[in-house]
């Protein structure tokens, strides 16, 4: 008889958690067909992203095939949502959110940092990775260089930025003077612009080269520059698909799909600074 009742409570059990989980899986369905963003590219069977050469964050092939981290992620992301495919645009960083706002591509998975700055003119996701800003530099760091701030105390001293980059505005609010740096249009050249001597140090996110000294240089993390988060980025009149693009992220990251991802696939090793940011605000305060 006890093992008559045990059995009849394990299935009412089974049960109500299947109902649970098809009323939430019912919820974020009726969500996301609210959304037209989201609506307009699974008609469309796709979803148009811009993306540059930035490995291992995002690239395209010579095939025209879309890979790496953020391509993974979005890819999953997407599907969740109905949307079967990503279908990549090559551009420049600085011409991504022109590009966004003149509606050329849908969304922007391609690796731009969360900044305040961009927070006015796009919506953010949650952050999908966290870093801090890195110098990547010739081997023996031969300036003995340690970040921004050491590049601001000497005038001579060259620095490489991807044009319209965070780095790039964030060297010139450490005082590094506009006439100091080089500005470049991909990672291959600003790696090229320090073996080349044309600039002393390239500065990026800290996991932005994939194995430095395989390319030729050294990296230096800049411990005082600030934790910093990538998101995907939406035009702000499309902030409901943002929204339905974060709970799907939040489902990703608690079955733990996210950090197989962020960890074991692409090896960055900083998951414990990841896991609590949960919306853009955890690394941009006052981006909504």
């Amino acid at each position: 008889m006890r093992a008559s009742r045990n059995w009849r409570r394990l299935v009412v059990a089974v049960a109500s958690t299947f109902v649970c989980l098809s009323s939430q899986s019912f919820q974020m369905e009726a969500y996301a067909a609210d959304t037209p963003l989201i609506s307009s590219m699974a008609q469309a069977g796709s979803a148009k992203i811009a993306l540059a050469a930035a490995p291992p964050w995002a690239f395209i092939l010579p095939s025209g095939e879309a890979q790496g981290y953020m391509v993974d992620v979005t890819g999953e992301l997407m599907k969740a949502l109905g949307v079967a495919k990503l279908q990549p645009v090559a551009t420049t960083w600085d011409a991504m959110i022109p590009g966004l706002q003149a509606k050329q591509f849908d969304f922007i998975p391609a690796g731009l940092n969360i900044t305040a700055a961009r927070c006015q003119v796009v919506a953010f996701s949650a952050p999908i990775s966290v870093h801090q800003d890195g110098l990547y530099l010739a081997p023996g760091n031969p300036k003995g260089l340690t970040g921004y701030d050491s590049v601001a105390k000497s005038a001579d001293v060259k620095l490489a930025v991807l044009a319209g980059s965070s780095q790039e505005a964030y060297a010139l609010r450490r005082g590094v003077k506009a006439d100091q740096l080089i500005r470049v249009p991909d990672i291959q050249a600003g790696i090229a612009a320090v073996k080349g001597d044309r600039a002393a140090a390239f500065a990026l996110g800290q996991f932005s080269v994939s194995n430095p000294a395989q390319r030729g240089v050294e990296l230096v993390v800049d411990k005082d520059a600030p934790l910093q988060g990538i998101g995907i980025a939406f035009r702000k009149e499309d902030a409901p698909s943002r929204d339905a693009i974060n709970a799907q992220l939040m489902l990703l990251k608690s079955s733990g799909r996210l950090q197989e991802l962020y960890e074991k696939k692409y090896g960055f090793p900083n998951w414990d600074r990841l896991k609590p940011a949960n919306s853009a605000t955890d690394v941009e305060p006052g981006c909504t």
